[in-house]
């Protein structure tokens, strides 16, 4: 089998690793993969967003299953291409992936569809949305329409904060096309929950729930980041809450865009806040998150595969089930420094053997890349650690552990990942 895994950061090598897990005789390939999937895939230099470029090499090396990490070659309309082509791609359509690439249009979709989620207005001039946000009153959260990798979002606690933020998106223009439109929304109170799921567009297969923490400070402070870590399981999701939430947000969501023409098949992933009142969509993506997956992944036990394939090539998830090993992950991030800002790349990294020979130990590789000279930094986020143990308290520390010894100049990395549900371990021991 011809696996092409559409991607090269910490998500597409936790994929690549769980993929090679399920087909261990398959034949791998990745677009311009990172240090760490280099060894294990054929390298395609292509750019992932080079839709027609990748169609014509996919043709020639007559692949079999074609896995997209990243938002951007979805949105732009690689599934639409390839299966043109009569090939088996995971991912929605480019109409299907508008639930990310448009939060006008996830949150419009989802008001029509009666899915729980934040009020809110659109807009695309600065005054109507200064008088909006005067009128409303704070706390809110003002958001960049489009694409801004995990970056276009602004939690703000006063009125003067959520204006200059609007400002600096439709005046500014801090976000490019992706700030031209932005979604001005109530702050949602509570706590986040990554749900993944997979889907051929009716049948809905949950993936084990997980928690991302998404401030670059301790104690979740600071701004958003693409994500500085994650843990899964996590105890307040429920099997109630969790059929709650099939029912309320994922069900409703898929038939909104199938009846608008635009059937979702892939990974829809809902980050929800657990408020007061129930579950709320704070966002949708279209395909995995990150770090997350590298926190879910390590967990599952039966195959990936399968349902992947089974919707890449049309066929329906009815009756499949997920097996997920009793056991914790905790995923911490190392970034470099001056992330989410400019950061610095090039620097020599240095990861001990005993941290890549240790079972419980998993290294994701993000922003790195193989020179002759050795392994370097090569994106804000470089590094994913992962700790995986019978108890999330053990799971941490091992991660933590790992991502000390773990070296390159600049290295930073929080050390209190899962810290919520820590405490509720510590509140609910005898």
């Amino acid at each position: 089998m011809r696996i092409l895994i559409v991607g090269n950061g910490g998500r597409e090598h936790a994929l690549l690793w769980k993929l090679r897990q399920d087909a261990p005789a398959a034949l791998f390939f990745a677009t311009r993969p990172n240090g760490g999937m280099l060894p294990w895939v054929e390298p395609v230099d292509i750019a992932p967003t080079d839709i027609e470029a990748l169609a014509r090499w996919v043709v020639a090396r007559s692949v079999d299953l074609v896995v997209v990490g990243p938002e951007a070659p979805l949105a732009a309309g690689l599934t639409d291409r390839f299966r043109g082509k009569g090939i088996p791609v995971f991912g929605p359509t480019s109409a299907a992936a508008r639930i990310e690439a448009s939060k006008a249009f996830a949150k419009k979709l989802m008001a029509r569809a009666g899915v729980p989620t934040a009020p809110f207005q659109v807009f695309r001039d600065f005054e109507a949305a200064k008088a909006y946000i005067r009128q409303r009153g704070a706390p809110l959260v003002v958001k960049a329409s489009g694409l801004a990798a995990g970056k276009g979002v602004v939690v703000s606690d006063s009125v003067d904060e959520a204006v200059e933020a609007a400002r600096a998106m439709l005046v500014e223009g801090r976000f490019g096309e992706a700030g031209k439109e932005v979604v001005v929304e109530d702050c949602l109170r509570g706590e986040e929950l990554s749900v993944f799921a997979v889907t051929d567009g009716k049948n809905v297969l949950l993936m084990l729930p997980s928690q991302d923490h998404k401030r670059v400070g301790e104690g979740d402070t600071g701004p958003n980041t693409g994500g500085m870590g994650a843990y899964a399981p996590v105890s307040l999701a429920t099997p109630a809450l969790m059929e709650r939430v099939k029912r309320e947000i994922l069900v409703p969501t898929l038939r909104a865009l199938e009846s608008e023409g635009s059937p979702f098949q892939g990974l829809l992933y809902a980050g929800l806040m657990l408020t007061a009142d129930g579950p709320q969509v704070v966002e949708f993506n279209c395909r995995f998150g990150d770090p997350e997956t590298q926190a879910v992944l390590p967990l599952l036990e039966s195959s990936l595969l399968e349902p992947l394939a089974t919707v890449a090539q049309g066929g329906s998830l009815a009756g499949m089930q997920l097996r997920w090993k009793p056991q914790a992950a905790v995923t911490v991030v190392l970034a470099a420094r001056g992330y989410p800002g400019e950061y610095e790349v090039g620097q020599p990294v240095t990861i001990p053997a005993w941290v890549q020979e240790d079972s419980g130990t998993l290294v994701f590789h993000a922003g790195t890349r193989l020179t002759s000279e050795g392994l370097v930094t090569a994106g804000g986020r470089v590094l994913a650690v992962t700790g995986v143990a019978g108890t999330l308290s053990e799971a941490v520390r091992r991660s933590l552990l790992a991502a000390d010894a773990i070296h390159f100049p600049g290295k930073y990395f929080r050390t209190d990942i899962g810290w919520r549900e820590l405490a509720r371990d510590e509140r609910d021991r005898p």
